[in-house]
């Protein structure tokens, strides 16, 4: 069944209609030629969902009568936010589209030293958008709950700062031979939050990695393989909701 995002304003409980606009009605319309009495899947994007049968439509709106309305039961606990550092050309395309799959919940975009694009406030403002619009596809495709936020960039410091704060901190480092996420999770009795850093194609500098275990930030490794950027944090993110009993792990 096809999956839309709608904000809640778009919801008459009193009527029991929902009404789509924007850019979706077109996909309903053109691109799927969906039809008057076919169901849909509606989120409002706060973990409420809505079995919907299309009423009308036409080129503004396409309006639906609520069939169901249940609980979104496909977010994780554990909410991730994976700090990524800025990659190069297309990376952060795929990057976004498969932590939103696998079930990450926020995306911070970092610079760090050896980040190498140029940030431009009207470029970065461009990218920004067209990641959020790759996290909203990805959310419809993979049937999740909420939309992942894409944020804009922030310094390394300020990333620092936000780690902190979490019940987990980590950091993928090729240089750490021992310390893996099995053995760092095993410690928490609970948590509910995790960070995950993971550097740009050059990786993170020394001063980097030792700013971040003064703060907290655990380095960890990932196995006897380096991996790319666009691939640590796809990794990171699926031991963790593992180990959370996200994807079949037990604790």
């Amino acid at each position: 069944m096809h999956k839309f995002f709608i904000s809640s304003e778009n919801i008459d409980y009193k009527n029991n209609r929902i009404i789509i606009t924007g850019e979706d009605v077109n996909h309903i319309t053109k691109v799927l030629r969906l039809r008057c009495g076919e169901s849909i899947k509606i989120s409002d994007g706060n973990g409420n969902e809505y079995i919907s049968i299309i009423e009308t439509f036409d080129k503004k709106s396409v309006t639906c009568s609520i069939a169901e309305k249940f609980k979104n039961e496909t977010e994780p606990k554990v909410k991730i936010t994976l700090f990524q550092a800025l990659p190069k050309a297309q990376k952060m395309d795929l990057i976004v589209q498969k932590c939103v799959e696998i079930g990450v919940c926020t995306i911070q975009t970092v610079i760090t030293k050896r980040v190498v694009v140029d940030i431009k406030s009207k470029d970065i403002s461009a990218k920004i958008e067209r990641w959020n619009r790759i996290a909203m596809e990805a959310a419809k495709q993979s049937d999740r709950g909420i939309i992942p936020d894409v944020l804009e960039p922030i310094e390394f410091k300020d990333a620092v700062e936000k780690l902190k704060g979490m019940d987990v901190s980590v950091i993928p480092y090729e240089n750490e031979k021992v310390k893996d996420f099995k053995d760092l999770l095993k410690e928490k009795q609970s948590f509910n939050n995790a960070g995950i850093f993971i550097g740009p194609e050059g990786g993170f500098e020394d001063e980097e990695i030792k700013i971040c275990i003064e703060n907290g930030i655990v380095p960890v490794t990932l196995g006897p393989r380096i991996l790319r950027t666009e691939t640590a944090g796809f990794v990171s993110s699926t031991i963790v909701l593992y180990e959370a009993c996200d994807m079949g792990g037990s604790r």
